[in-house]
C-alpha cells in the first residue's frame, strides 16, 4: 500500500508544480501588462513613468544626459472623424511603431493618453532630442495615413526638454508638454 501513497503524492506534487507554474507566468503576464498601452506596443503612462524614475536615477548617478520629447498628434481627430474609431486605433498603433523602429533599444516610448505620447532618450542632449523630433515629425508627414483606400494626414507636434536635475518625472513631463505646446501654437 506504500506504493500506492507514494505514487498518489508525488503525481499531486507535479500537478501542484504545474499549478505553481501556470500562476507564476499568468504573474508575469500581469505584471508586463501593467505597465503596456492596451492598443499599442507603447508603454502606458503608469510604466513610461517608472522608466521616468530609474533614467533620473541613472543620470544622477552617473553624470549623463537624457532627453524627454512630447509628442501631440496633429491630425489625429481628422483620422477618427473621416476614417472612423477602428481607424484612429491603427494610426495610433502605427506612430508607436514608427517611434520605436526609429528610436534605439535604450530609449523608450509611452502613450500618455489619448494621442499624447512620450520618447525618453537616454545618452542624449537638448540637440539630439531635437534633431530626432525633426526627424520624426517629417517620417511622420512623409506619407498620409491610409486606412481601407482612404487617406487622412497625420503629423506631430514635439515639445523637447533636457534632463536639467528634475526630481519628479511628472514635472519633467509638465515642462515638455508645455514646450509641445507652445510650438503647436506657432505654426
Amino acid at each position: 500500500m506504500t506504493d500506492v501513497a507514494d505514487i498518489d503524492l508525488n503525481a499531486e506534487i507535479e500537478r501542484l508544480r504545474a499549478e505553481v507554474e501556470t500562476l507564476r507566468l499568468r504573474a508575469e503576464a500581469a505584471e508586463a501588462a501593467a505597465d503596456h498601452d492596451v492598443l499599442t506596443p507603447a508603454l502606458n503612462r503608469r510604466g513610461f513613468v517608472a522608466v521616468m524614475q530609474r533614467t533620473i536615477a541613472y543620470c544622477r548617478r552617473h553624470d549623463v544626459p537624457a532627453t524627454l520629447l512630447y509628442l501631440d498628434l496633429d491630425g489625429f481627430k481628422g483620422v477618427n472623424d473621416r476614417l472612423g474609431h477602428a481607424a484612429g486605433d491603427a494610426a495610433l498603433v502605427k506612430v508607436a511603431e514608427l517611434m520605436l523602429a526609429n528610436l534605439r533599444e535604450s530609449d523608450a516610448v509611452g502613450r500618455l493618453g489619448g494621442d499624447e505620447f512620450a520618447l525618453l532618450m537616454l545618452n542624449a542632449g537638448l540637440d539630439e532630442g531635437r534633431a530626432k523630433a525633426r526627424q520624426l515629425a517629417e517620417t511622420l508627414a512623409a506619407e498620409p495615413f491610409a486606412w481601407e483606400g482612404r487617406t487622412a494626414p497625420l503629423g506631430g507636434s514635439f515639445g523637447v526638454r533636457a534632463w536639467d536635475g528634475h526630481a519628479d518625472p511628472e514635472a519633467w513631463l509638465a515642462e515638455a508638454d508645455a514646450a509641445m505646446w507652445v510650438r503647436k501654437k506657432g505654426r
